[in-house]
């Protein structure tokens, strides 16, 4: 059939494919690195203690069948490898059939540790990894031309990606609809980046500037990804610079990045290979997978176009097709959960309480932030949640402080700097509740420091190993 390749689309299936795998890479090297203090054997939420009140039909896992702390690092390291195989574009020296299965082997192993993640994976970048890496899959190598209907398709989630969040901010906080909201987001963002304060102090004209230019990128722009080239590749483009805005103003792991990926794909390079027949049973796979995952896409398109739209949510175990937003409401503060710990007897109130570091999560007002995304520090994103309200700290903050306590080796990894040394751990762990806010350009001047932080309240009271852990 001749209409079902679009060998125009060459250049842009090589660069998205390319560009995919290196998020795949970031994805699986965030699981080996983190796996162990998240959800380990003696994880704050163990895998075994997940797989045994869930049933496989639920959360399609291979860790249903077996785990081990050993055989989760192995399948981790082993999608670091595979990801960068593909980087290295081995699927192009395969015959068709083992490209595709190549492309198949990675959404299957980032499948099993997502559906077994927990809190830890119950982001919304989760999934849309998921959705992109399975559409990759029937996109071919360079024996024949890039489907058409995978296009049109990736060209759809690119299109509820974009237009969801709009429609999010529209019916959701009246600040977005006001043109303030970046007055305070960059301030209480998740996890602000090294320009974050700096995008904080732009002129508020500017941020007005900032949310309509959103708005139209959210809200107008998607429709133009169906019209004809080269409107398309204008508005990929539009979206693409819009997302490198926004790795500049913060930390948003893979979420910026894979949604450049996808709008990569509708980008028309000029570049053209000679037509080649697609074997009739790859047109034959591809057509009754797109049919499948059109009728999926009913849930996602009803979800878009209700009053009470929702965001991030899977409406199948395998998150093939999925709703998507971010930010629909915009915290006016900033309130962080400080934990700290002491060596003392008693606990008192002047004793030598020192505090616990995190690479992300703002801490000690003079420390600046770092850059980390597209890596993605699950524990210091859950910390954020944790200052918004104690519901989200039920199920692991008491296994944070009892591995505190013990000076787990595995936990402390995932900080920035424990105050005590290996042999002699923490007698007494305590959390305190900071409100904290960006300084002004003089106390930047005057302090050196780029938070200035005011005490709020206990948020858990002295707790140590002989004592169960009381939770927020």
């Amino acid at each position: 059939m001749e209409w079902f390749t679009a060998p125009e689309y060459w250049m842009s299936r090589l660069v998205f494919q390319r560009a995919l795998a290196v998020v795949y890479l970031f994805a699986f090297l965030s699981a080996a690195l983190q796996f162990r203090a998240l959800m380990g054997e003696r994880g704050m939420l163990p895998v075994p203690r997940f797989v045994a009140r869930v049933p496989f039909r639920q959360a399609p896992s291979v860790f249903h069948f077996h785990y081990s702390d050993r055989f989760f690092a192995a399948w981790a390291w082993t999608g670091c490898a595979v990801s960068v195989a593909l980087i290295a574009g081995l699927d192009g020296q395969l015959p068709l059939w083992g490209g595709m299965l190549l492309w198949l082997v990675p959404w299957v192993m980032y499948l099993s540790i997502v559906n077994v993640g927990q809190t830890w994976y119950s982001f919304g970048w989760e999934s849309l990894l998921l959705e992109v890496g399975f559409l990759a899959v029937f996109l071919g190598n360079d024996e024949v031309a890039p489907p058409i209907v995978m296009l049109f398709l990736l060209r759809w989630l690119l299109f509820r990606v974009e237009f969801g969040a709009g429609l999010i901010k529209m019916r959701g906080d009246p600040c977005w609809r006001k043109l303030t909201c970046l007055d305070h987001h960059h301030e209480t963002q998740p996890m602000p980046g090294p320009l974050s304060w700096f995008f904080h102090h732009l002129p508020k004209p500017l941020h007005r500037v900032e949310v309509a230019a959103s708005h139209f990128t959210q809200l107008v722009v998607p429709v133009l990804l169906f019209a004809p080239q080269p409107i398309a590749t204008a508005a990929a483009g539009l979206m693409i610079v819009t997302q490198l805005w926004l790795v500049l103003s913060g930390n948003f792991a893979w979420l910026n990045w894979i949604t450049i990926v996808v709008a990569l794909s509708a980008v028309d390079y000029g570049v053209t290979r000679g037509p080649s027949d697609a074997p009739l049973w790859y047109e034959i796979v591809v057509l009754a997978v797109a049919a499948g995952l059109v009728a999926l896409s009913y849930r996602p398109a009803r979800n878009l176009v209700s009053r009470h739209q929702v965001m991030n949510r899977s409406f199948d175990p395998l998150h093939l097709v999925n709703t998507y937003g971010a930010f629909g409401s915009v915290s006016r503060q900033r309130y962080e959960v400080v934990l700290e710990g002491t060596l003392d007897e008693l606990p008192r109130a002047d004793s030598d309480w020192r505090e616990y570091e995190f690479k992300g999560k703002p801490g000690d007002p003079r420390h600046w932030p770092r850059q980390f995304a597209p890596y993605h520090l699950r524990l210091d994103w859950l910390m954020w949640f944790v200052g918004l309200s104690p519901a989200y700290a039920g199920s692991w903050f008491g296994a944070l402080v009892e591995r505190l306590l013990e000076n787990d080796r595995d936990t402390l990894r995932l900080l920035r700097r424990s105050p005590f040394p290996a042999d002699r751990p923490p007698r007494y762990v305590r959390a305190s509740l900071y409100r904290y806010r960006y300084t002004t350009w003089r106390e930047l001047r005057e302090t050196r420091a780029c938070w200035q932080r005011t005490y709020v309240r206990e948020f858990l009271p002295p707790a140590r190993l002989e004592v169960s852990v009381q939770r927020a």
